[in-house]
């Protein structure tokens, strides 16, 4: 069976080296050992498993809060769909079911790449999973290459290089196999026949004459690459590694100020719980007692109890902190990720963090429309409609800034010409159910006689 893409690229970004990648493509590649590792470092954080996380820190995930707020802004209410054919729009919509949480890796990595697999099929490729190896004026690649691998028995490992690029301006895609007995190694070059389910695919390069563009669409992040200054995607988070880490280590002291300042009571030694010999400690509610052996020192009290002060409103005060400074430097409002109670801002501040967000969320629109409309070409293309031209529409809600307060305003001025009720109100903007909003309504004054 097939180990899936994910373990493919940690054994040849984990055990291969730039020099590997350029020999098994045959030329220079515009992934370089250092976005290699600033990838491998995304994924990381994404996973929970930063360098700094141990058995003492504990990731709390803002990675995901980031990407997830990202993918949620962008794609609500997206309205995509082909207007003038209906069998290659049900392979649309079917293709862009998965589009959030896709869009969310490739938020996390940098780029994403969607291509159609067959007639009715699509699949999600992010940047952890492809070598770009050359890269157009626009900022798209025009040489690129994916890779799947096979495990057959326990010492055959085959790995599929599948290179998309352009021969005298027409898409040329070309697959080769390579065999090896170990991980360390990605092995010499073999025939595709020598895999049942790759034996099918034509060797060496197949010119498409016609096809002027790729066969997929290409999503990469609106943020400029300062890891290495090539044209590769940067994750929407790389800005806020420090803070990420930060908050994480300072969630870490907020959990041992509570793990440590759990009451107790101190007693001698022997009135411990033992089992097999060996005294314990019990847990939470169950730790009353501490053991303390106070028969041959100079304090003879029984009990002491300790309960010491909790520090824990200083500590949850500073990752709030570090949150804000977090949605500042990715782009996000605040209260996106740090507790919307504990935003203290004035509203030109308030307003300030929406645009800043607005506009983010704009720009990763703009990257992602083109995505999608070279994607529908490739179906296009694959469905036999090429030169038949498909319409496409494409629309994204336009309403960070339009804005919740602004709608807001408008359903007071509602409820005040009796417009809209009091309990529809605080249905909408509280998230009240009927009967809740019902019984918070303030009591009128009744008229005494």
């Amino acid at each position: 069976m097939f180990d899936g893409l994910k373990r493919l690229w940690r054994r040849v970004m984990d055990m291969f080296s730039y020099t590997t990648l350029k020999n098994v493509i045959g030329r220079d590649v515009a992934l370089s050992q250092y976005m290699i590792d600033a990838i491998n470092e995304w994924k990381s954080m994404l996973n929970g498993s930063a360098e700094w996380c141990d058995d003492s820190v504990e990731s709390l995930k803002l990675e995901e809060g980031i990407c997830r707020e990202f993918a949620d802004a962008v794609l609500v209410e997206l309205d995509a769909q082909i207007l003038n054919n209906d069998k290659v729009n049900e392979v649309l919509s079917r293709s862009l079911k998965d589009l959030n949480k896709k869009l969310q890796s490739g938020l996390a990595l940098g780029a994403l790449v969607l291509r159609p697999i067959g007639k009715g099929k699509a699949e999600y490729i992010t940047a952890d999973k492809m070598i770009p190896i050359c890269f157009d004026d626009d900022g798209k690649p025009n040489d690129i290459a994916f890779l799947s691998v096979k495990t057959i028995g326990e010492n055959d490992y085959y790995t599929r290089v599948e290179r998309h690029y352009f021969t005298d301006g027409h898409l040329t895609i070309e697959n080769k196999c390579y065999h090896s007995e170990s991980l360390n190694d990605i092995g010499r070059m073999c025939s595709l026949q020598e895999v049942k389910e790759w034996g099918m695919l034509q060797s060496g390069p197949v010119i498409y004459r016609g096809m002027k563009q790729m066969d997929f669409g290409y999503y990469q992040n609106p943020i400029e690459n300062h890891i290495d200054g090539s044209a590769c995607g940067v994750s929407v988070y790389e800005s806020a590694k420090a803070l990420i880490r930060k908050a994480d280590i300072q969630g870490a002291r907020l959990d041992w100020e509570y793990d440590s300042g759990e009451r107790a009571i101190h007693v001698d030694q022997r009135a411990l719980r033992s089992q097999n010999g060996k005294s314990y400690l019990p847990k939470l509610k169950k730790r009353l007692y501490k053991g303390l052996n106070l028969e041959n020192g100079k304090d003879r009290e029984l009990y002491k109890e300790y309960s010491p002060a909790m520090r824990d409103e200083a500590f949850r005060r500073g990752l709030e902190e570090y949150k804000r400074e977090i949605e500042f430097t990715v782009g996000l409002a605040y209260g996106d990720l740090s507790d919307v109670q504990d935003v203290e801002k004035t509203a030109s501040e308030v307003i300030a963090s929406k645009t800043r967000k607005y506009n983010r969320v704009k720009a990763i629109q703009g990257n992602l429309e083109g995505c999608l409309k070279d994607f529908v070409t490739a179906l296009a293309f694959y469905n036999g409609v090429y030169t038949t031209g498909l319409e496409f529409n494409c629309k994204f809600k336009d309403s960070i800034l339009t804005d919740e307060e602004s709608e807001r305003q408008q359903d007071r001025q509602d409820v005040s010409m009796g417009a809209m009720s009091l309990i529809e109100y605080r249905m909408k903007w509280y998230n009240e159910d009927e009967e809740t909003a019902k019984a918070k309504l303030p009591e009128q004054n009744q008229v005494m006689e």
